[in-house]
């Protein structure tokens, strides 16, 4: 097969396999909530406590990927949860118990882990295994078409379908993506050799560069996960705007669908780390349109903004933690997503917390952007230690 098709199909097999662990797995959650609250009696403590818990499968996930140096073994676990995304979606149409939603919620989590870490560690190995550009944007582009999709599904069906059937057709969907998330990514190559007979080096960064680091992606995921867990019931009860909440989630998924491929463009031209602190002043902007500004254009524009950035800087750390470990490129992936995991099981939390407290959600969204402002701070500290560091390597 020609070269460029196969890195077609392998990168498609990437963009369903996000679709599916992340898309209906996991993202469905957020525009089916307030029907969950409306029709199942979901409180909105317990909203916040699922999340978490979905958080904590990833969380689990991410460990368990961190741990894993056999390619054999990644790509076995990252095939059985592609099943279990199915299996964990279509449980949550199948009762109205808060014990058996968050048993769901949690195996959700493990396989979304399963797509976003043991998947994405499979194609960026195959990527320079194959001497392609060790760039995913066009892989993660599969998160925004998740994000947009649910909305978009949820939109359409709620017309004739209640909660449950919902979580059904969520499931049936995930059973057409589960097909080329399966059969387009080939077996892993265990060799330690690029398709041309190079030998393939792990650069490891230094231990405080790897710790600052975490604990900015700790930060970003702070301000990730408010948002995006709570977002369609922020919007909804924002003066004037009830019922727009879905066509908010919608462009966040508009905005992160291309918006990978677009930071591979900024990073090549500014360097990885500048990127990074681009996309987090941006964000930061983003999470507080809505309830600064108000209206419908600004939520939409920090909708826009929000999914341009988060799923950016997602893609630009991944990638890093790819390159410095080309062999085993989950490994610092799972370290990472360790980190970022952590805060959505804190975030959504502290969300629902603060919003029993006040009254509203818009506290958890200036509780996000204070943490992403710190976050920001920590990797213009990182620019520093990568110069004392690229210092000590010439000596």
């Amino acid at each position: 097969m020609n070269d460029q098709v196969q890195r077609l199909k392998v990168l498609g097999a990437g963009i369903f396999s996000l679709l599916l662990a992340l898309g209906v797995a996991r993202f469905s959650y957020t525009p089916l909530l307030p029907l969950m609250q409306e029709q199942a009696g979901l409180g909105v403590a317990a909203a916040g406590w699922l999340a978490a818990i979905n958080y904590a499968g990833y969380l689990s996930g991410a460990l368990i990927a961190s741990l894993i140096s056999d390619l054999v073994l990644k790509d076995r676990l990252y095939r059985i949860g592609m099943v279990v995304a199915i299996l964990s979606t279509l449980a949550m149409g199948l009762s109205t118990d808060v014990t058996a939603w968050a048993i769901s919620r949690f195996v959700a989590g493990l396989s979304s882990a399963a797509g976003m870490l043991l998947g994405t560690g499979l194609i960026l190995n195959w990527l320079i295994r194959h001497n392609h550009r060790s760039e995913l944007g066009i892989h993660f582009a599969g998160i925004g078409l998740g994000i947009a999709g649910c909305a978009a599904f949820v939109a359409l069906l709620s017309q004739w379908l209640d909660w449950s059937e919902q979580w059904f057709a969520f499931a049936a969907l995930g059973c057409l993506f589960l097909m080329p998330a399966l059969g387009w990514l080939p077996p892993p190559d265990t060799s330690g050799l690029t398709s041309t007979g190079q030998k393939m080096y792990d650069r490891p960064p230094s231990p405080l560069y790897l710790r600052i680091f975490m604990a900015a992606y700790f930060c970003a995921g702070i301000g990730y996960v408010v948002s995006a867990t709570f977002i369609v019931a922020i919007v909804n009860k924002l003066p004037g705007l009830a019922g727009q909440g879905n066509l908010v989630f919608l462009a966040i998924g508009l905005g992160a669908a291309p918006a990978c491929i677009n930071w591979d463009f900024i990073a090549r031209r500014t360097g990885d780390l500048n990127a990074l602190i681009l996309a987090a002043v941006l964000q930061i902007v983003g999470i507080l349109l809505p309830v600064l500004v108000g209206g419908l254009t600004a939520a939409l524009l920090g909708a826009l903004l929000f999914g341009g950035t988060f799923i950016g800087m997602v893609s630009l750390v991944l990638t890093m933690a790819g390159r410095y470990y080309p062999t085993r490129p989950a490994k610092m992936m799972g370290k990472m997503t360790l980190s970022y995991g952590a805060a959505q099981i804190l975030g959504p939390a502290v969300t629902g917390t603060l919003a029993t407290y006040f009254g509203s959600y818009n506290a958890g969204l200036y509780f996000a952007a204070a943490v992403m402002a710190v976050g920001t701070v920590l990797l213009l500290v990182l620019k520093a230690i990568e110069r004392r560091d690229a210092v000590l390597v010439a000596v």
